[in-house]
């Protein structure tokens, strides 16, 4: 057992103490911070005003498109186009809209003039506002009243709770928080698998190996360095939860209305769009909140190292029958990366439907439940996941890394001091069922 903790320290800290290592454990929560922010600041923040010149000579228009999102329209009815077209920047305008006079029922002609060229959100909100102006128009020929007509449409929106105490739930959320639990399993697999994997080829390739394995076991030497990067791995995702959860606490402080205020009592714009930034931010914490975080942290954790220790014995045993050539071990690894692969499309799927079979079978088979059951887990247990099918995949993710790491074992003892010979997926096979 000494030997074995020797080797998951050297792994450790060789890890641990490289540059990569951490930037990397950095820029995870920084991305995290930037992946809420940047959106809510996008959604409040005061687009650059645009002040539009209209000509119509239609006389339908004037007064009726309405100033919204930063967009405001001056009618201009007397001004002469072709002299617009030449100093409408200098008077302060972003672009002229011209409107000739048009037949209600067969409008054409309209044309928008500016520098450069407009942007969709602008190019929308006009035609948007014309087309209504100009329906408004129809149904009053016709003797329709609009009002009643809008009186009559209905806009409502169903609560969706669950469980027994009803809980308040949002699909969003549990689909964005599945997806990110899930494709972040798949990184993990593949990411930390082939970490494995290269390890041991370079410590076979060097003959690294050969004077390792004189001092400890072939099966010490494969354990150690799988559970050596497994503690990289925790150590990485226990420092991203520290300062993600500093980040989460810090940010409706730099949101929040008081703060804004003391800092800048005479920018009311300012004031307004960073209240609304903080009453997004509340709203986005009140859905979060919703989902349960204690029993889903828990869950990853485990998959996580399930996962990890499922597949990496697996990439250990391949990367002990590598030689020089690097197409040998692109051929090996094929029937390992399938099932990750396979894995992340029925995770996809789930994330739309987690009640459905194929989630169910997936979240339960250990070659695809790590990804596939996290995509599951933020939609509720026991309403979406039954306790019993959480805890059939746990028992047989358990069992899966039990017979695989038996199995690696005996590949790698062998497939660890073999050189100069290719091997195949068969005759590795045959190690495992060969007795002694």
């Amino acid at each position: 057992m000494n030997k074995i903790w020797l080797i998951i320290k050297r792994e450790f800290l060789t890890r641990v103490r490289k540059r990569s290592f951490l930037v990397v454990t950095l820029l995870v929560p920084i991305a995290f911070a930037a992946m809420i922010i940047i959106p809510i600041l996008m959604a409040v923040s005061g687009n650059e005003s645009k002040r539009i010149a209209v000509i119509d000579k239609s006389g339908i228009f004037n007064n009726n498109l309405p100033d919204k999102k930063g967009v405001y329209f001056k009618y201009l009815p007397d001004a002469n186009l072709d002299s617009l077209k030449r100093h409408y920047e200098a008077a302060d305008y972003s672009g002229i809209l011209y409107i000739p006079d048009i037949d209600i029922n067969r409008p054409a002609g309209l044309e928008y003039y500016s520098k450069g060229q407009a942007g969709i959100s602008l190019e929308s909100a006009i035609n948007n506002d014309i087309n209504n102006v100009i329906e408004k128009k129809r149904m009053e020929q016709e003797g329709i009243d609009k009002s009643r007509l809008d009186a009559l449409r209905s806009n409502i929106t169903v609560e969706f709770k669950s469980g027994d105490d009803e809980k308040k739930g949002n699909s969003w959320v549990a689909y964005g928080v599945g997806y990110a639990s899930g494709f972040t399993i798949y990184i993990v697999l593949l990411l930390f698998g082939t970490s494995v994997m290269r390890g041991v080829m370079e410590e076979k390739v060097n003959r690294i190996a050969e004077v390792m394995i004189s001092s400890v076991k072939p099966f010490q030497l494969m354990m150690g360095k799988i559970v050596g990067i497994a503690a990289v791995g925790l150590l990485q995702f226990l420092i991203w939860g520290v300062l993600i959860s500093v980040i989460y606490t810090v940010i409706p402080l730099f949101l929040s209305p008081e703060s804004i205020q003391a800092a800048s009592q005479s920018n009311m714009m300012a004031q307004n769009n960073n209240a609304e930034a903080a009453e997004a931010f509340r709203r986005v914490s009140d859905v979060v909140g919703s989902i349960n975080w204690s029993l889903l942290l828990s869950c990853f954790v485990f998959y996580f190292l399930g996962g990890y220790l499922f597949y990496s014995s697996l990439f250990a045993a391949i990367g002990s029958l590598a030689n020089e050539d690097a197409t040998d071990v692109q051929q090996l690894t094929f029937p390992i990366t399938v099932p990750i692969i396979i894995g992340i499309m029925i995770m996809m799927k789930a994330v739309h439907d987690p009640g459905s079979p194929l989630a169910v079978w997936g979240s339960i088979i250990p070659f695809t439940s790590p990804m596939v059951m996290m995509a599951r887990l933020p939609y509720g247990v026991p309403g979406t996941v039954p306790y019993w099918q959480l805890g059939l995949s746990f028992t047989l993710l358990i069992g899966g890394f039990i017979v695989t790491t038996w199995a690696a074992g005996k590949i790698y003892r062998t497939g660890i001091l073999l050189y100069g010979k290719k091997v195949t997926l068969k005759e590795a096979l045959k190690w495992v069922v060969k007795k002694g």
